[in-house]
Parts: C-alpha cells; structure tokens; sequence
C-alpha cells in the first residue's frame, strides 16, 4: 500500500466521546462497572476495549483463573489494584501497565474504591478459565472505610 491507494479494510474508524458511552454492570465481574470504548464493533471482534471501574468493594475478588486471549493489556488510570500473578503478589498503581502474558494464571483481589483501569483484549469473545487451586495463598484484601 502507498500514500495515494487506499485498500479494503477489515476494520473500521472510531471515535468514543466520554459522553458517549456510559459505565454499565453487565461485564465479567459484577462488582465492577464497565464503559464500552466502541473497538470491539471498529475491529469487527478482533480486539476489545473498556474502561473498568470499582463498584462493590473487594470480597472474594476474582477468584483464580486464566484468560483464553492473544493480548491483554491493562493500563491503571486511577487508584490501585493488588494481583497475584502465579505466586508473585503485583500491586498496580494509577499510571502503571500490565502485559498479562496468554494464559497466566491470575487473582485480582484487592483494589480501591476510585479504582480505574482500561483493558485492551483481544479477541474481543477472549474466556476466563476458573481454576480451582492456585499457585500461592492470597494476602487479605484491604476494607474500604
């Protein structure tokens, strides 16, 4: 392809305004709210994007699982949340990126009340395994007051 030929896509433009899209229940967890970012309609499921956001302080987190997906990226844009990753305790700060490596096996089980992240997937249809004995113990969460 050069500058002047334009070629067929398999994708599409998106723009998502804030005002756009609201934060719903509805996603994976249901103690978090989600804000559809419109990628997984652009890229036609290749990959999706939201912003997830606390809604129900932690009590059992996410329980230990894998995820069935190519890419997962998590970027923490406010708060902090604090994962097990196999056996090595992550505390992921407002700023911090997470590359969660194809199948790794993970808890999320402890974050703040103003906690907020964007999650880049892909696929968009991406599964969550259980599984039902972890690689470590997990420490206690941290109540909200």
């Amino acid at each position: 392809m050069n500058a002047s030929t334009p070629t067929a896509r398999d994708t599409e433009f998106s723009h998502v305004k804030a005002q756009d899209t609201q934060f719903l229940p509805g996603g994976l967890r249901d103690f978090f709210l989600y804000r559809d970012l419109g990628v997984a309609k652009a890229t036609n499921g290749k990959v999706i994007a939201h912003i997830v956001k606390a809604n129900k302080p932690p009590v059992e987190g996410t329980g230990w699982h894998y995820h069935v997906a190519e890419f997962q990226i998590v970027i923490m844009t406010k708060g902090w949340a604090r994962f097990m990753y196999e056996d090595k305790p992550t505390l992921v700060e407002a700023g911090d990126v997470v590359h969660q490596a194809p199948g790794i096996v993970h808890y999320l089980f402890d974050y703040s009340p103003d906690m907020e992240y964007i999650e880049i997937v892909g696929p968009a249809d991406f599964g969550s395994v259980p599984v039902a004995v972890g690689p470590a113990q997990v420490p206690p969460v941290t109540p909200w007051k």
